[in-house]
């Protein structure tokens, strides 16, 4: 008998923002770009909703659905790695179809028009490097890169659902009732049960995306990476996310002691409400898209 796990539907390839955007908010962004050009900008989940990624939280920082899996948890319960990877088998194509929405591109714009500095993303979904940003620094990793725990090796997440597929023929796709940023899809046990997970096949270890899990610590070099960038920056903009996250949150600590100028674009309350010189609750791609036409104009590019 066939068994059925749910493949995510790929989501359309986004046409531009189809919310208006108030010229107040557009401005003011504007304006802290101009007064602090090169900046710092960390981004979140907000992001790439309209690329058909959902994201964690609703607009008070409260968990949408359970808990993503803990690090400690994928690395020594192998009944865990197997419910990880056979809901990641599931949602991965969804996340290998999305595209750039307006977001990532008007912040690439207003990369190339010289006022972003830095771009630091707690996202693992690749799309502002596909959206043409150079200056990017992946936080909690790349979804699109699977490590072998044991011997280092790194391979294309591509080829680990090759090797997903190769492992678990009897298992074909549906649609699931819902997914997380991760690709990580909500199944039933009976998907579950009997999925063989595929070891490295260098030397037989045990993969792992790269990715910083849940409860997992970035890696130093990348936060002290980081931190550097924003130090030579003028400002801070935090666009679509919660910061409820400490990973995050510490750049707007840092540069509040530092007494840099901060600006936060996103839906709902965040956890740097009080630290900040502009706050706007506002769609990213619709406000960001304004800004980048107003101000890559403005520069020539």
């Amino acid at each position: 008998m066939t068994n059925t796990v749910p493949s995510a539907a790929a989501p359309p390839a986004p046409t531009g923002p189809a919310v208006s955007v108030r010229e107040s908010d557009s401005s003011a962004l504007a304006a802290f770009f101009s007064a602090h050009a090169s900046l710092f900008v960390l981004t979140g989940a907000g992001v790439s909703t309209a690329s058909g990624i959902p994201d964690y939280r609703d607009r008070n920082g409260r968990w949408k659905g359970a808990e993503p899996i803990r690090g400690q948890v994928f690395r020594r319960d192998a009944g865990a790695r197997r419910r990880y990877w056979a809901r990641s088998f599931a949602g991965w194509p969804r996340v290998a179809a999305a595209r750039p929405n307006a977001a990532h591109g008007a912040l690439a714009a207003l990369e190339r028009a010289g006022l972003v500095r830095q771009l630091v993303t707690q996202n693992v979904d690749g799309l502002h490097q596909r959206a043409g940003s150079q200056r990017v620094l992946d936080l909690h990793g790349r979804l699109d890169q699977v490590d072998c725990l044991d011997c280092g090796a790194r391979l294309a997440r591509e080829r680990m659902q090759q090797m997903l597929a190769a492992a678990n023929p009897g298992v074909r796709p549906a649609s699931p009732a819902r997914s997380a940023p991760d690709g990580d899809v909500l199944l039933g046990v009976d998907a579950e049960d009997g999925f063989v997970v595929p070891s490295c096949p260098e030397c037989g270890g045990l993969l792992k995306p790269s990715v910083v899990f849940f409860g997992e610590n970035v890696p130093r070099p990348r936060v002290e990476r980081a931190f550097a960038r924003l130090d030579a920056s003028a400002g801070l903009l935090v666009v679509g996310s919660s910061l409820t996250v400490f990973s995050g949150y510490r750049f707007c600590l840092h540069a509040a002691k530092r007494g840099m100028p901060i600006a936060l674009l996103n839906r709902g309350r965040t956890r740097a409400d009080e630290l900040a010189a502009l706050k706007l609750d506002a769609d990213c791609g619709a406000v960001l898209g304004a800004v980048a036409a107003c101000l890559s104009a403005g520069s020539g590019s």
